[in-house]
């Protein structure tokens, strides 16, 4: 009787051990899923038509650096663009995005002013490019390019430039989506101005004068037009791919989505009688 009494304790024992280990290994398992799904990797999300917040890439950087030892407003200066890794190595390899090796987006403080071109590529991770400022201030270069094999990569510097600046105003949502420039009028809608949603931005464009739809837009960069958004800091910015690439007018699509919410201003670019107009909008984000 004792020996059946120490048995049948022996084998609660037993039991009790095995269940702790079970426990113990799918405590391990759910983590290691947590790590997984945490993992950089899931960066590849961004794929796809939607818009998305541009990063920089942890293992990039890029010097910007010019010919002149000091920036003066609307005079020349040679820009030079160095793409490395983090230790120092040039990035030689890029994949043709929008057209171009590299876009170069310079803004001042208080995004009135706008320029949106494209260095040459001179090999071993170098681009340069010849440019001016049109006041005095705080300046923001952006360069937006893909290293071969990676993904869409945004690298920044805020530059001073000496001369008068223009004026520190707060950037203001405008109270009505329609603008005119270089001779057309352009309305732009929105399907949302609700932050982390898809949103679709339709720009429709007319000759100014006689408010006929403009069916004959030209490409440019190999699409219906190309479009910038910033945030109201120059922190932030959002990628925007078209929709119906090969349209021609009067309505250009992109899509889009707005990280958080907040004051955004965006720069629609388009191609007519081989002149590129530039129209700029202010939206509230909520």
């Amino acid at each position: 009787m004792h020996k059946i009494g120490l048995i049948s304790a022996m084998l609660v024992v037993l039991l009790l051990s095995a269940c702790g280990s079970v426990r113990e290994a799918s405590s391990k398992s759910q983590h290691g899923s947590h790590e997984a799904a945490s993992s950089p990797a899931s960066g590849d999300e961004h794929s796809g038509h939607g818009g998305e917040m541009a990063k920089a890439a942890t293992n990039l950087k890029a010097s910007f650096t010019f010919g002149s030892t000091s920036l003066k407003a609307n005079e020349k200066s040679e820009l030079t663009i160095q793409i490395t890794d983090d230790v120092g190595k040039a990035v030689t390899d890029f994949e043709i995005n929008h057209e171009k090796l590299l876009h170069l987006i310079v803004v001042n403080h208080n995004l009135s002013s706008f320029q949106h071109i494209h260095p040459t590529y001179q090999g071993n991770g170098k681009f340069t490019v010849s440019t001016s400022f049109d006041a005095g201030g705080d300046y923001k270069l952006i360069a937006d390019f893909i290293p071969s094999g990676g993904t869409s990569t945004t690298l920044s510097q805020w530059v001073k430039v000496t001369g008068k600046e223009a004026g520190h105003t707060v950037l203001k949502a405008d109270a009505k989506l329609r603008q005119e420039v270089s001779g057309k009028t352009v309305e732009l809608s929105l399907s949302s101005l609700k932050a982390k949603d898809e949103v679709t931005l339709r720009f429709t464009i007319r000759d100014a004068q006689t408010n006929k739809e403009i069916t004959n837009l030209q490409p440019y960069l190999g699409a219906v037009g190309h479009v910038v958004i910033l945030s109201a800091d120059a922190e932030q910015y959002i990628h925007v791919h078209p929709l119906e690439e090969n349209s021609t007018g009067p309505v250009a699509k992109f899509a889009t989505a707005f990280p958080e919410a907040g004051i955004y201003k965006l720069w629609g670019q388009f191609q007519h009688n081989d002149e590129v107009f530039t129209v700029p909008f202010v939206v509230d984000v909520k």
